[in-house]
């Protein structure tokens, strides 16, 4: 990079946080701005009742490979922060409930996957040519297509079973994308894809958290970023970018017209309608006020210490005629929570939460209870449902994301929104907070 500079990262989620590293490890003199106390954004710890939570349950995959190296430079050891598992979609099954137990051996690919297939209960022969058939014509044809479709359109090209698209692709798509097959991109879907299923075994390994989010990464982030001589100003919100004084910086304010100082580039990293407000003026924000948003929902369930369940983590079959809206069920205390406490997650929440909150936890009791045969899952000790309602962005077929290109120079825009090969996810948002720093530099 060029000679240091003092930049201004405006939101101090996990692109906000990759973009600061990125510049404060190039020598420039770096301050990060998260209006919120806690660093993370829309992947972050939050205070519930008094106790410490995610706003969201995640899984990271092995194929994150920037998120991994980031977490290794500022100090967090992947191998004790996540417990790493390999390529599963294991339902309950003890029940006779509708599922299948699919889990990946330690072998090289594309091997684990076939033995895997070899030995999954729950599919019929059907189903797993069916698998074969996708996979290989998925390879032949490079993971790309000509014309991008639905996810929905795409399996039924490939003449996917029943079977097959509801325990496997769609609760696949729905955690991929947050967006629901019929509305999916197909393109988007098969990059994850690619990067996971495509490439070496060790890709496809699932990475659950053990450590709170923001712990994670946004946390170490910002004590690296100290270290260095940055400053983290936690609970301040930008109001207002504008050009500096002499033509060649940008001036920030807070929401109350007060001066943050001036600055030889800024990375806004917040979310698509919050850096519209900012770049409001100074850039085109329609692509950014063009996006849709979908919700995710987390619903914590209490339970007496005792309860456990078999492994960490089950998928789940959906159903919202029974009102059974979870999709996958997380035991936290064998990942270093509280014993008893079960999270289970509702991506793509819009239909999930019309009705409330109560009778969606109602709903999930109801649906543990039934799936796993423990009729002591209905009653929870307590329970919270937390929803972030712009989890993410719609990720629908040849969507226009934003992107840095047109940006005035000093100006560039970093999230999980923007423009790139990934869908919403946290590896998306560090990709894109590296990028943003590299486009600062040129």
């Amino acid at each position: 990079m060029n000679a240091p500079r003092h930049h201004a990262v405006i939101g101090g989620g996990w692109a906000g946080c990759a973009a600061a590293v990125a510049l404060a490890t190039a020598g420039h003199r770096v301050s990060l701005f998260e209006s919120s106390r806690t660093l993370g954004g829309r992947a972050r710890r939050v205070e519930i009742d008094g106790r410490a939570l995610d706003n969201g349950q995640h899984i990271l995959l092995g194929a994150y490979r920037a998120t991994l190296k980031l977490m290794k430079q500022i100090g967090v050891r992947p191998e004790q922060a996540m417990l790493r598992l390999p390529l599963q979609m294991r339902y309950p099954l003890e029940t006779g409930a509708e599922g299948m137990d699919f889990v990946a051996p330690r072998l090289p690919a594309p091997l684990h996957v076939a033995i895997a297939l070899l030995r999954a209960k729950g599919l019929s022969r059907e189903d797993k040519m069916a698998l074969v058939r996708f996979s290989t014509t998925a390879r032949w044809m490079g993971w790309q297509l000509h014309q991008d479709c639905s996810v929905t359109e795409l399996l039924e090209r490939y003449e996917q079973t029943p079977r097959l698209v509801r325990l496997m692709w769609h609760p696949l798509c729905i955690a991929a994308l947050n967006t629901p097959p019929e509305r999916a991109s197909a393109q988007v879907f098969l990059t994850v894809l690619r990067d996971s299923l495509g490439a070496r075994r060790a890709a496809s390994d699932m990475l659950i958290p053990r450590i709170d989010l923001s712990a994670l990464l946004p946390e170490a982030a910002a004590a690296f970023i100290a270290k260095r001589g940055g400053l983290v100003h936690a609970g301040v919100a930008v109001g207002r970018l504008a050009p500096g004084s002499d033509g060649g910086t940008w001036r920030l304010e807070n929401r109350q017209g007060e001066s943050l100082g001036e600055f030889a580039g800024v990375t806004v990293a917040t979310g698509p309608d919050a850096a519209a407000q900012l770049l409001e003026g100074v850039a085109d924000t329609a692509a950014l006020r063009a996006l849709q948003h979908e919700p995710i929902s987390t619903c914590y369930l209490q339970y007496a210490a005792p309860v456990r369940l078999p492994h960490p983590f089950y998928a789940l079959a959906d159903d919202p005629e029974r009102r059974a809206w979870g999709q996958f069920v997380f035991d936290r205390g064998q990942l270093g929570g509280d014993n008893g406490l079960l999270a289970v997650v509702v991506s793509a929440a819009g239909q999930a939460i019309a009705d409330g909150h109560a009778a969606l936890e109602h709903g999930i009791a109801a649906q543990l209870a039934a799936d796993f045969g423990r009729p002591e899952l209905v009653n929870p000790q307590w329970s919270k449902v937390v929803t972030e309602k712009r989890a993410t962005f719609s990720c629908t077929p040849g969507l226009e994301r934003p992107a840095n290109a047109g940006l005035p120079e000093g100006l560039a825009l970093a999230g999980d929104y923007v423009a790139g090969d990934y869908p919403a996810t946290l590896e998306g948002a560090v990709r894109s907070g590296l990028a943003a720093a590299r486009a600062l530099a040129d």
